[in-house]
């Protein structure tokens, strides 16, 4: 019997690339189209941002001519009363409305959570103010604060708080706790969707276990619920704190700003300066400004929020 004879492959034949660099490269040409997009969308517009801050921009009949002035609008940001007090106001509202709105949207989730035979029309109810349009809510809200005609001034006076209508956009005070209370009505049901979420992803073995060992409530809340919640908590915090340092449309509508400057935030204050005195260096640092603030702050409360859980942990 003859034996048949098996032909080997040439060594000098190159090798078919794998099946992993096959996947990485398609998996790179079909991150290409995002990756231009997130570059002309957001990287852009930053590094075009710190260019014009960094010079004096003057418009001209052919457009406009920028001259290299470094640092010298930071500087005049630096010196200036009316940015410090923007930077005050929207680190305290940021602050304020972001605590506001973690606890009552952690009390309404635990509520929802636990009536189970309307939880779906629970859900919709909470979805109506965050689902409004900002400028809508704002207007609402103004009505509701109006001095005249205003119903919050008519249902205090029926039940006998106030003696007298109270101009609530009318002084710093009243103005900045109004549009508290209306960005807190309008987004705590974003905080709510977030935690609620969490819940549901809590097995009840947990809670089964809490119950068995003898946990009240409050116990169970403390040693289940809340630990399993940190990395809901932490991302609705941080969602918060981004939209409450960028706040604009709602004093923009409700106050302008007002009274004085009371209530005239970051975001505002470089509108007027872009768009009302047409300095885009000085307007372009207060936006560069506000991001290196909105970064600060977020890493202080991821860190705090950390530590805290690190804390508790031990």
């Amino acid at each position: 019997m003859s034996t048949a004879t098996v032909s080997r492959p040439s060594s000098g034949r190159r090798k078919r690339p794998g099946l992993g660099t096959v996947d990485r490269r398609s998996g790179y040409t079909m991150l290409l189209p995002a990756v231009i997009v997130i570059c002309a969308v957001t990287i852009f517009p930053i590094a075009y941002s710190i260019y014009q801050s960094l010079n004096n921009i003057r418009l001209t009949d052919s457009g406009y001519k920028a001259s290299f002035v470094g640092l010298q609008n930071y500087s005049l940001l630096v010196h200036s009363g009316v940015f410090w007090h923007a930077v005050w106001f929207t680190v305290m509202y940021a602050i304020v409305t972001v605590i506001v709105e973690l606890g009552l949207g952690m009390l309404i989730a635990l509520a929802i959570n636990n009536v189970q035979s309307l939880k779906n029309i629970s859900i919709v109810i909470m979805l109506v103010p965050w689902a409004l349009i900002t400028v809508m809510s704002a207007q609402m809200w103004g009505f509701i604060y109006n001095g005249v005609y205003g119903v919050l001034n008519y249902i205090l006076q029926s039940v006998h708080i106030i003696s007298h209508p109270v101009t609530w956009l009318g002084t710093p005070v009243s103005a900045v706790i109004s549009m508290m209370v209306a960005d807190v009505w309008k987004t705590t049901p974003f905080v709510v969707i977030i935690l609620l979420s969490g819940l549901q992803m809590i097995p009840n073995e947990y809670f089964e276990a809490a119950h068995i060992d003898g946990a009240n409530a409050w116990k169970t809340f403390w040693s289940v619920t809340f630990p399993s919640l940190r990395g809901s908590i932490a991302l609705a915090g941080l969602f918060r704190i981004l939209q409450a340092f960028g706040v604009f449309d709602l004093p923009y509508v409700l106050t302008h700003g007002g009274p004085g400057n009371a209530t005239q935030s970051l975001a505002i204050l470089g509108q007027y300066v872009l768009f009302g005195e047409l300095h885009f260096g000085v307007g372009a640092a207060i936006a560069v400004a506000t991001v290196i603030l909105v970064l600060g702050v977020s890493l202080v409360f991821l860190s705090a929020f950390r530590s805290m859980v690190e804390g508790e942990a031990q």
